[in-house]
């Protein structure tokens, strides 16, 4: 694993913004759209959260959320946005590229702009998305292509960190891909993702 402090580098930026939301509170564009996958009682895990804007979601969606996010400063910030919208969320303190990740656990995992890890970290997150996932269980990932370098509009700076439609098909290899498409869209999510942008969303069906 590299040696960048990703918690160090996430609660300098949460905290960068006080009591605002750098990514703003309402729910991801994509995962939003994914409202008819989602019903009550549905386990459903939220990977890197953030100040919880997606788990806050899908808690209103009434499902039982669990949301693991590294930085203190964030999950603060996301425990506040529950209370003032009277919604219980489990949130986790956790790295998850060492995280030991549960198996079969979850109805739904969620991962919403994760892309700080390497290409091998991203094995070990990715893989871990999916060990969690129950068969027939659903993984919803969105995130930047490569062209959202020309944009610079949000994301990391490094290519290698970036998804492709081949990648995320090799990644899941053997899942029913139900949607993967790559798109230009113009999003507004608090300061830190404004603007055109060059997106993919997946949703991926664990084989039984």
């Amino acid at each position: 694993m590299s040696g960048f402090d990703h918690e160090a580098h996430w609660s300098a930026r949460y905290r960068s913004v006080g009591d605002d939301y750098l990514f703003g509170t309402a729910p991801n564009r994509f995962l939003a759209q994914q409202e008819a996958y989602f019903s009550a009682g549905m386990e459903v895990l939220t990977v890197a959260d953030g100040e919880g804007r997606n788990a806050a979601w899908l808690a209103e969606q009434g499902c039982r959320v669990t949301a693991t996010e590294i930085s203190p400063v964030a999950l603060e910030k996301a425990a506040k946005l529950a209370r003032g919208r009277h919604l219980t969320v489990d949130f986790v303190l956790a790295d998850i590229l060492g995280w030991e990740w549960p198996q079969a656990a979850y109805d739904a995992v969620v991962g919403i702009f994760i892309q700080f890890a390497t290409p091998a970290e991203r094995l070990r997150q990715i893989g871990g998305m999916q060990q969690a996932t129950k068969p027939g269980g659903l993984v919803f990932l969105h995130g930047y292509t490569p062209q959202q370098l020309e944009y610079r509009t949000g994301g990391p700076s490094a290519v290698e960190n970036l998804y492709t439609e081949t990648m995320l098909r090799e990644l899941f290899a053997g899942w029913e891909i139900l949607v993967l498409r790559e798109h230009i869209d113009e999003i507004a999510e608090g300061t830190a993702h404004a603007g055109k942008s060059a997106l993919i969303d997946l949703v991926a069906r664990k084989p039984v």
